[in-house]
C-alpha cells in the first residue's frame, strides 16, 4: 500500500506507523484550506511516526510548519499523540470534543500509580484473578499520558472554522466518550452518489470492529453506563448521513456506509445474543470474557489484550442489563450476572 494517497478535491492522506501494533498505522488526513493544511488526527508520538508525518507532508509539497490546525477524532494516542509536537512546530490550533478533552486533562494530572490502582480495582471488581492483577502493582510509564491539551472545542452539529471548506462535526460516542466523525459537505470530486465524504476516525471501519469497552477515567465516577448503547446509537446516526465515501483512520476508504452500519449492528446483536446464552450460568465479566470468541484463544491472549477483553465484556453486560435481558446476581462479589 502506498504511504500517501490523493483523494481529490484537496483531500489527501498519509500513513503514520503505530509501533508494535497489529493495526500497523494511522491514516492521517490532510485537508487543504484557505489558510494552509489542516490535519485530521496526527498519529502516535514516536520518532518514526514523526518522520513519516513530516515526509508525507513533504510529498504533498508542504511542511509541518505550515499546518494551520489539527482536528482530533478522539483522544487515543495513535490519533492524538503527535498533536502537541505539530502545534509546537507550526503554532496550529488543536480541536477536540469536550468529553475527550476532559479525559486528556485527567491524564495530564494522573500519576501512573493512581492509574494502575484504578485499573486494579476495576479488574478485581470484574473478577480478575490475582495473577492478572499482580503485574499492575508495579507502575510504569504509559504512552499517551502526556497528551497535549486542545485549545478549541469541537461543537457537535456545527461547521469547523476551516476557510473555504464545509466540515461539520458529528458526535459519535462509543469508542471514546468524545469521538467525532467529520462530514465534508462538498460534492464528491469523482461524482460518486451520496452526501459528501465522511472522516470516520475509528467509529466506522471497513473490515474490523472498533473496541467498545468502558470509558476509563479514574477521576470520573459518573463514567457512561452504556458505551455500547452509545456506539450503536451513533452508528445509526452516521448511516443516515449516507456519505458518498468514508475515509477512516485505519485500513482503507470505502463506499456504502449504510451497508457497513447494518453489518456492524447485526454483528453486535448476534454477539449480545451469544453472550446471553452463556449467561445461563452466572458469570463475572472476567468469566464471560474467558468464554467469548476473540481473534485468538483466551489462553494465547497477552495480558493487555485480556484487560481490554474484560472491559469489552463488561460493556456488553451493561447493555444487556439496560435492555432488561440480564441482571446482577444478588449477594455475589465480584458481581456475577445471569440472563433475566
Amino acid at each position: 500500500m502506498a504511504r500517501t494517497a490523493d483523494h481529490g478535491g484537496g483531500v489527501r492522506s498519509l500513513r503514520v506507523p503505530i509501533p508494535d501494533n497489529p493495526l500497523g498505522h494511522t491514516l492521517v488526513h490532510v485537508v487543504d484550506t484557505g489558510r494552509g493544511p489542516v490535519l485530521i488526527d496526527t498519529g502516535w508520538d514516536d520518532p518514526l511516526s514523526w518522520d513519516a508525518l513530516s515526509e508525507g507532508l513533504a510529498a504533498f509539497g508542504t511542511t509541518v510548519a505550515e499546518v494551520h490546525g489539527v482536528v482530533i477524532t478522539h483522544h487515543h494516542p495513535d490519533h492524538h499523540g503527535l498533536s502537541g509536537r505539530v502545534r509546537e512546530a507550526s503554532g496550529a490550533w488543536i480541536a477536540m470534543h469536550p468529553a475527550d478533552t476532559a479525559v486528556v486533562r485527567s491524564a495530564q494530572r494522573t500519576q501512573p500509580a493512581h492509574w494502575f490502582g484504578f485499573l486494579r480495582a476495576r479488574l478485581a471488581a470484574a473478577g480478575a484473578p490475582e495473577e492478572h492483577l499482580a503485574p499492575l502493582r508495579a507502575p510504569r510509564p504509559l504512552p499517551g499520558f502526556s497528551p497535549a491539551l486542545p485549545d478549541r472545542a469541537i461543537v457537535p452539529g456545527e461547521l469547523l472554522d476551516l476557510p473555504g471548506r464545509r466540515l461539520r462535526a458529528i458526535w459519535t460516542p462509543g469508542h471514546t466518550p468524545g469521538h467525532v466523525c467529520l462530514h465534508l459537505e462538498e460534492e464528491h470530486p469523482a461524482g460518486l452518489p451520496g452526501r459528501g465524504r465522511l472522516f470516520s476516525g475509528d467509529h466506522l471501519l471497513p473490515g474490523i470492529t472498533p473496541h467498545i469497552g468502558l470509558y476509563e477515567d479514574p477521576d470520573d465516577t459518573t463514567a457512561a453506563a452504556d458505551p455500547l448503547g452509545d456506539y450503536l446509537d451513533s452508528l445509526e446516526r452516521v448511516g443516515r448521513l449516507e456519505p458518498a465515501e468514508v475515509l477512516p483512520a485505519h485500513q482503507h476508504p470505502f463506499t456504502d456506509a449504510p451497508a457497513r452500519v447494518r453489518e456492524l449492528l447485526a454483528h453486535h446483536e448476534e454477539r449480545l445474543t451469544a453472550l446471553l446464552a452463556l449467561l445461563g450460568t452466572p458469570l463475572t465479566p472476567w468469566g464471560l470474557a474467558e468464554r467469548m470468541t476473540w481473534n485468538r484463544p483466551w489462553s494465547r491472549l497477552p495480558h493487555g489484550s485480556r484487560t481490554i477483553a474484560v472491559f469489552e465484556a463488561e460493556a456488553h453486560l451493561r447493555r444487556l442489563v439496560k435492555l432488561g435481558r440480564a441482571e446482577p446476581v444478588p449477594g455475589t462479589g465480584p458481581v456475577a450476572y445471569t440472563a433475566a
